[in-house]
């Protein structure tokens, strides 16, 4: 059996094709896609633009027509904040329906937070700390103890949208990451969390927290092989990109160029995050809130909630 989890969010869109082996009872990924959409740059007065629309629907018909080629017919479409947090959430969604044909599934902040642990405790070798998924439009915070979720909260802030908020060009002066680092702090203070206790490990999904990672091996050398990069670093590298913005590009482009104008501000809301919770190191999961949505979403509906480990084919290891 196979299985297309579609995840339309703030920054990109990405799709997942799995195979459920039912001999060995895994799950194997079969491929993964992005498409760069930028939704949440296209958002004004609160609401998705026309044209933001129209981006999403174009990338979502190529999924389409690559899972009609493929002849997969389990497709599982939903979005984050890149709908949730609009206004005209509704109408894009049925515009989606009629132009793709995909029936989308718009989940909570708290949801998507939930469906982060999901997933990334299928391979997540830390039983006590703080699960962090900075996106385009929101970043999720999960705190753990014992393997258990304690909380698990949303705030309505990304790379992308701060960038949007606050950026004047395209690499943020001090005073902006000054502001996107208060406004990030704020948003933390005023949820019902227990930051008085504090946690050594961090679980870090998404792409600002991949990409960091990708930058410190190739800034200062980092690449341990079990995906795990200090909070020390981060601060390095948010002081590497300081000072002439020509130099700061030209190294951004070198490495994740497609993240050019949201690393920064995805490193600044990552920085915030760890001082908050006195965090020393991030270990980088590749299971997220996608093979949450399977697992919890899909598997335990399809499969009366078997217990499915993890796999991965060999291109995608």
């Amino acid at each position: 059996m196979k299985y297309a989890i579609i995840d339309i969010g703030s920054n990109s869109i990405r799709m997942s094709v799995y195979r459920l082996d039912e001999e060995d009872n895994n799950v194997y990924i079969q491929f993964k896609d992005k498409i760069m959409a930028g939704l949440a740059g296209h958002i004004e007065n609160e609401m998705l633009t026309e044209k933001g629309i129209k981006k999403a629907c174009d990338a979502l018909r190529i999924y389409r027509r690559v899972l009609g080629n493929l002849g997969i017919d389990n497709v599982y479409p939903f979005a984050t904040a890149s709908l949730r947090n609009i206004k005209n959430a509704d109408w894009a969604k049925q515009k989606i329906k009629e132009d793709t044909g995909f029936d989308v599934d718009i989940i909570s902040g708290k949801e998507e937070a939930e469906l982060d642990f999901e997933g990334a405790t299928k391979i997540l070798d830390i039983d006590d700390g703080v699960l962090v998924d900075i996106g385009g439009g929101s970043t999720e915070i999960v705190l753990f103890e014992n393997r258990k979720m304690k909380e698990a909260v949303s705030i309505p802030m990304g790379s992308l949208n701060m960038y949007k908020k606050y950026v004047k060009n395209l690499i943020p002066t001090k005073d902006e990451r000054r502001s996107i680092a208060k406004d990030v702090k704020k948003e933390i203070d005023k949820l019902d969390l227990n930051t008085q206790t504090k946690y050594e490990h961090m679980c870090g999904i998404g792409g600002s927290i991949r990409a960091t990672r990708k930058l410190s091996i190739e800034l200062l050398g980092n690449d341990k092989p079990n995906k795990e990069f200090s909070t020390e670093e981060i601060k390095l590298l948010i002081k590497e990109f300081e000072g002439d913005d020509k130099l700061v590009i030209d190294k951004i482009l070198q490495i994740v160029p497609e993240r050019i104008h949201t690393i920064i501000p995805g490193m600044i809301i990552l920085n915030t995050v760890v001082k908050q919770f006195g965090i020393k190191y991030i270990h980088v999961s590749s299971y997220g809130v996608r093979e949450g949505y399977l697992f919890k979403n899909v598997l335990n509906t399809a499969f009366n909630g078997g217990n499915y480990g993890q796999g991965t084919s060999d291109r995608n290891k």
